[in-house]
């Protein structure tokens, strides 16, 4: 699975759901957005596997992003989670910080294991992460992961489109692979441990003009947190504090996946911020002002008097019906630099096609896996567990 054909539908709602495995992580990133250590909580795996266990075939999401914290600390649950997915014809994405490959050993069997049940690896690297892991060892742990016959990425974080490091990190990149490995470009945001020394404020002054509508990304893919609470915005350093009730969904050790589509597809006020976003939202259906901040705002929607039936009023009129369906073909339709060139990295939005033939199925699916075998020799190797 390439990550192209995954950036083609980072955009349809409830394409996909982000899983985060854990907090913990042995690495301490002075830009980690969700503040993770190696003593952070960790909870209970079976929310986890109660929802992949859930997807049946007639009823499933195209794939499931495993992340952290580090997910590899779990690594028999990436294990597990994939290859249940799988069942069901569901496909599995891992993002690692790569802490395995700092000592410069081969990669540990359990984690052979675990990344070779996945359908795509991403490692992320940047110059925080390289305070931690350095750029020749994650090379080198992702020549073995390539050994593996693993379809790989890198996540590249940057300050911004002119910064030297990341112009250096990208040609070396494509030099070290030949232009075999696709990137995934994002900038550095004020939140987590980056808001404790990043200037920028965390939000942005009450705007008196008028709103316009800016779809959101963030309400796309909902997120099963690390205690299992299933979010309908996968922006998570804001979700864990404010967990404003109108994107909390569910929980994964009750709801299976039926429900929690129905509920992410059918809420009302998700449907408008996913069209319109937080600022017209509010703006056309609340009090009339344009909102403090765009995650701001959408946080303080819940409070807005009357604003879900005027939504609802609204979505199911006959122009409600057809704005809303115009908006929405037109953001699920992309080019797969379409994502990335919204997500700000204009300059390096072409990097997500580096080794993609350029395929794609007519109905912008991902191939189904039902009935397939593993993706490699290793997914039945032995291995003892990591924790869990």
């Amino acid at each position: 699975m390439h990550l192209a054909e995954m950036a083609m539908i980072r955009t349809v709602p409830a394409a996909a759901v982000y899983l985060a495995l854990t907090r913990r992580c042995p690495l301490s990133c002075a830009h980690c957005s969700t503040e993770s250590a190696l003593n952070s909580e960790q909870y209970s795996a079976e929310p986890f596997r109660n929802l992949v266990a859930s997807f049946t075939q007639d009823n499933h999401p195209q794939m499931i992003a495993m992340s952290g914290g580090e997910a590899l600390l779990r690594a028999d649950l990436v294990h597990d989670l994939a290859m249940t997915g799988r069942l069901s014809g569901v496909r599995s994405y891992l993002l690692s910080g790569m802490y395995f490959a700092r000592d410069g050993r081969p990669i540990p069997p359990p984690l052979v294991r675990a990344i070779g049940s996945v359908d795509h690896f991403a490692a992320s690297l940047d110059e925080f992460h390289e305070r931690e892991v350095s750029r020749r060892d994650v090379f080198r742990a992702l020549h073995q992961v390539m050994d593996l016959n693993q379809d790989v990425s890198l996540q590249l974080t940057g300050r911004n489109e002119d910064d030297p490091y990341l112009a250096g990190l990208v040609a070396d990149v494509r030099r070290e692979f030949a232009d075999r490995v696709p990137m995934l470009i994002g900038y550095v945001k004020p939140t987590g441990r980056a808001s404790q020394w990043m200037a920028e404020a965390t939000s942005q002054p009450t705007s008196d003009g008028p709103a316009d509508p800016v779809p959101c990304d963030l309400v796309t893919w909902p997120l099963v947190t690390f205690d299992g609470t299933v979010f309908g915005c996968c922006n998570q350093d804001l979700l864990e504090g404010a967990r404003p009730p109108h994107l909390i969904i569910g929980h994964a050790a009750q709801d299976g996946w039926p429900v929690l589509r129905e509920r992410f597809l059918g809420r009302h006020l998700l449907r408008a911020i996913r069209a319109f976003g937080p600022h017209y939202t509010r703006a056309r259906f609340g009090d009339g002002c344009a909102g403090k901040g765009y995650c701001g705002t959408c946080v303080g929607l819940n409070d807005q008097p009357g604003i879900s039936a005027k939504i609802q009023s609204y979505l199911e009129s006959p122009s409600g019906r057809v704005v809303e369906a115009t908006i929405r073909d037109l953001m699920e339709h992309p080019q797969p630099e379409d994502f990335v060139r919204r997500a700000g990295a204009t300059r390096y939005s072409d990097l997500v096609t580096l080794g993609w033939d350029g395929g794609r199925p007519p109905d912008g699916r991902l191939p189904d896996l039902v009935g397939t075998g593993s993706r490699s020799a290793v997914d039945a190797s032995e291995g003892s567990s990591c924790a869990d």
